[in-house]
């Protein structure tokens, strides 16, 4: 089989240049040999499939994508026009669901990831659709708060009181989708201080919605806060001191009294066919890196079966080991500036 072939986004206003985000990618990838073909990411997003892979030679690949995020119904048209065109992703569409949104991975991770549970929303962007494990399958059918801007109803009292109850009924959670959080806006779309206070997770969840509106992807997710190791992080993204102890799952739990935010200590790692192949910060702590555990992170990955997926890990602030914060795709996943992914970038031509 020959090597794998790399497609990168356009340019957003000439089609013909990379997307700026990946020039450097798109530089080693020449350098180790690489080839790379442009797709244009706001067609795929825009439910125009094929004319987002127009400038992708026919019968090429086999492909790695690397680019944005794209939602996984998008992503599995985009399969079926480069199979029109003769070529093949090497994730299927399954494999990046599954890696993608948390409903896919979070049943393999159980145990080594905080407790999740979820409410499917009806009308809320590409989600997995399942809802075993800490799922809820009524998708908003009935007992669903009024629609937001967005026309995507909240989920109802009912149906968020049950929610809390599988989750242990008392304690601080965070909120999200079956993807992203909001939590630059930590109090007011992210953080639940107390659980067993219904009318303030009410409140969380509602502005949630409201905010992610048409980027709301699959539901809303109910997770476990846990207390991480922690550092102080400032506005433009540095460190100011050493690791600490304290809360902070997600960059928002103000404020050290100097401007600064507290935010867990993560590290990124780089996974292919269950084997780690390159390890460092957390993008958005791009200058703190550490030195994760991964005796109990490799067995899920294995067992998820996705060809190419990271992990970003956070160690628990009293020292008593690793924990997996996210799992996601590793063909949309950022790399962290002052890295050198020349490594990754070998192992993936090789696959």
């Amino acid at each position: 089989m020959p090597a794998p072939a790399f497609l990168l986004p356009s340019h957003p206003l000439d089609p013909r240049r990379i997307d700026p985000q990946f020039v450097r990618e798109a530089r080693l990838l020449r350098d180790l040999g690489g080839e790379h073909h442009l797709v244009d990411h706001d067609a795929l997003l825009a439910g125009d499939a094929r004319a987002a892979v127009d400038r992708v030679p026919a019968g090429r690949g086999p492909f790695w994508y690397r680019g944005w995020m794209l939602p996984s119904d998008r992503y599995a048209a985009f399969a079926a026009a480069l199979a029109e065109r003769g070529g093949h992703l090497l994730t299927s569409p399954p494999g990046y669901a599954s890696a993608h949104e948390l409903p896919g991975w979070y049943g393999v991770f159980e145990g080594a990831t905080p407790q999740s549970v979820w409410l499917p929303l009806a009308g809320a962007g590409s989600g997995s659709g399942a809802a075993g494990g800490g799922g809820d399958a009524s998708g908003g059918a009935d007992g669903s708060g009024g629609a937001d801007g967005a026309g995507i109803a909240p989920p109802g009292p009912e149906r968020l009181a049950a929610a809390v109850a599988r989750l242990g009924g008392r304690g601080p959670a965070i909120v999200k989708d079956y993807v992203k959080s909001r939590r630059d806006e930590w109090g007011e779309a992210c953080f639940v201080p107390e659980l067993a206070d219904l009318p303030a997770v009410a409140r969380v969840v509602a502005r949630f919605v409201e905010l992610q509106g048409s980027y709301l992807a699959g539901g809303v997710v109910l997770r476990r806060f846990e207390e991480f190791t922690r550092v102080v992080w400032d506005a433009d993204r540095t460190t100011s001191g050493g690791p600490g102890r304290g809360r902070a799952q997600d960059p928002g739990l103000p404020d050290d009294g100097r401007g600064g935010r507290r935010r867990a200590v993560e590290s990124r790692v780089w996974w292919l066919d269950g084997e780690p192949v390159l390890v460092g910060p957390h993008p958005d702590l791009p200058g703190c890196p550490s030195a994760p555990d991964l005796s109990g992170v490799r067995p899920p990955v294995r067992t998820l079966g996705c060809r190419f997926v990271t992990t970003d890990l956070a160690e628990r602030a009293d020292g008593s080991g690793w924990r997996v914060v996210e799992v996601g795709d590793g063909q949309v996943s950022e790399l962290p500036r002052g890295i050198d992914p020349s490594r990754l970038l070998i192992a993936l031509l090789a696959a």
